[in-house]
């Protein structure tokens, strides 16, 4: 039999008293006793307010503990939560409220006119959350006067869906992943299997957590295991070093342009990580110089690999390894089984190359509503197709070549931009490179680089094939390169390199 899951009832049963959560801002506190009894009124509103199982509320708000309230109200009611990408223009939100057919907007007094413009002439409920300005949090008027115990249904199966996230859209419309109570347990296992988090961890949530790794790298872990977590608004390098110096951070998780702010910040040189136990990354792989810079500073930054559909933890890296295979994320942890297919079809076994594609507990079911999208994903045998290409070693460890739509053709030549991206990452100019593949009249496709330079340093491009030749065959150098201040992300903090590409083709 298929068991239920009520995580926060779960874990207040345990611990009811430890402290979850902090609010950086505001001060506020909420212990997991609290989560519980909050989440269980706010279930209980939404049932009697007419929603049932199946029916969706949308979330557009900077980080709070609140969003937090509303997943686990999620999982008792069987209401889904869509959070809300707030970097995207109301146009955009518009679309993805129109296709989640949400119900109600719950929202932070950031953007109150936003929702406002988004909930005229819908029938869309507005309901504030975050902090009011005396600290306290805005959903209180919200709860008051319903019950604190669970509602009288059961919670949801772990197979059932819990949450949608809409994925980044760097290729084109985003379209909803599934996400479950039985991924979020698998991912768990996962990240407690490669960190060795404990009951006594503590954690800052900064990530935007309309994306997977706001919500469970390592936040939603960290608190199914007792520990607690410092909320941030948003990412603000001097403050979570300031955490870190204060001992309040003993795992972390970010992606590159995360590291390399906090590389660069004014106070890294004074700042002590000796309670820092673990630092991981994804979203890209890790500059070599900047692992370099933070094992300097006795700390490991652990490379890992994963997806929204993957809950999204299948590789990171193991500390003790971590040095003799730069580079690399890993192996599959337990909860999910890995395998290479080449582009004909055959399974590689041993070492090799190929599409990097994931079976296990943690995979999502699907996207929702998108059937076409769905079996599109996934090989006729039930694999996840992960659209990256990975090379495994002698001794089973994975390293990320590149993902298979950005590799390019030139002269009949295969490159991945990734292989060419780390060489120009290594001159002592540039902070970061990326690199995509353009038309070109005689060789088909070639390369065009993007080049952020590091603070008071100027990039002679005149320079650089020069730089590319001691390291790359000819047909992989760029043949152009163009210098800029900043380069267009994802709220993950990827580059959108389709915006990279547009921008070149039109000029």
């Amino acid at each position: 039999m298929e068991f239920l899951t009520d995580m926060a009832a779960k874990r207040a049963e345990l611990t009811p008293d430890a402290l979850a959560f902090t609010d950086h801002d505001s001060g506020l506190a909420y212990t997991f006793s609290d989560i519980n009894v909050r989440a269980n009124q706010l279930a209980n509103r939404l049932l009697e307010n007419g929603l049932s199982r199946g029916d969706r509320m949308a979330v557009l708000c900077h980080n709070h503990p609140d969003f937090f309230v509303l997943l686990f109200a999620a999982q008792k009611s069987g209401v889904l939560l869509v959070p809300l990408n707030w970097r995207q223009p109301v146009a955009e939100l518009q679309q993805v409220l129109h296709a989640s057919k949400s119900k109600v907007l719950f929202h932070d007094d950031a953007f109150a006119v936003a929702a406002q413009g988004l909930a005229a002439n819908t029938g869309l409920e507005l309901v504030p959350v975050g902090a009011n300005d005396d600290g306290k949090s805005a959903l209180n008027q919200y709860l008051e006067g319903t019950t604190p115990s669970a509602p009288n249904e059961a919670a949801i199966k772990a197979s059932a869906p819990w949450y949608l996230l809409y994925t980044s859209g760097t290729t084109g419309l985003p379209k909803a992943v599934i996400q479950t109570s039985g991924m979020a347990t698998a991912n768990m296992i996962n990240y407690c299997q490669a960190t060795g988090l404990s009951t006594h961890e503590t954690g800052v949530n900064f990530l935007p957590l309309f994306h997977t790794a706001g919500i469970n790298l390592p936040t939603l872990p960290i608190f199914l295991n007792g520990g607690s977590s410092t909320v941030l608004r948003k990412f603000d390098p001097d403050v979570v070093l300031d955490l870190v110096n204060t001992g309040k951070v003993t795992a972390f998780f970010g992606v590159p342009a995360i590291y390399q702010a906090l590389a660069l910040a004014n106070t890294v040189a004074s700042s002590d990580f000796s309670k820092v136990r673990s630092l991981g990354c994804g979203g890209a792989p890790v500059p070599k110089h900047l692992l370099v810079d933070f094992q300097k500073r006795g700390v490991t930054i652990c490379n890992g690999m994963g997806m929204t559909e993957t809950g999204p933890t299948v590789f990171l890296m193991d500390k003790g390894k971590a040095a003799d295979k730069i580079g690399s994320v890993g192996k599959a942890q337990i909860m999910t089984d890995v395998r290479l297919q080449s582009s004909d079809g055959t399974v590689i076994n041993g070492a090799g190359e190929g599409e990097v594609q994931f079976r296990g507990p943690n995979i999502t079911p699907g996207y929702m509503d998108n059937k076409e999208a769905t079996l599109a994903t996934f090989t006729v045998d039930g694999w996840l197709k992960s659209g990256d290409i990975a090379r495994r070693d002698d001794d089973g460890y994975y390293y990320i070549v590149d993902r298979i739509k950005d590799m390019y053709i030139s002269g009949g030549e295969n490159v991945y931009p990734a292989e060419v991206e780390k060489v120009l990452d290594a001159h002592p100019a540039i902070l970061e490179a990326v690199v995509i593949g353009v038309p070109d009249e005689k060789w088909g496709e070639v390369g065009a680089a993007f080049l952020v330079p590091r603070p008071g340093e100027e990039i002679d491009t005149t320079a650089l094939p020069g730089w590319c030749r001691d390291h790359l065959a000819p047909y992989k150098i760029p043949k152009t390169f163009t210098v800029s201040d900043d380069l267009p992300r994802t709220a993950a903090g990827k580059v959108r390199k389709n915006i990279l590409k547009d921008s070149f083709l039109q000029k």
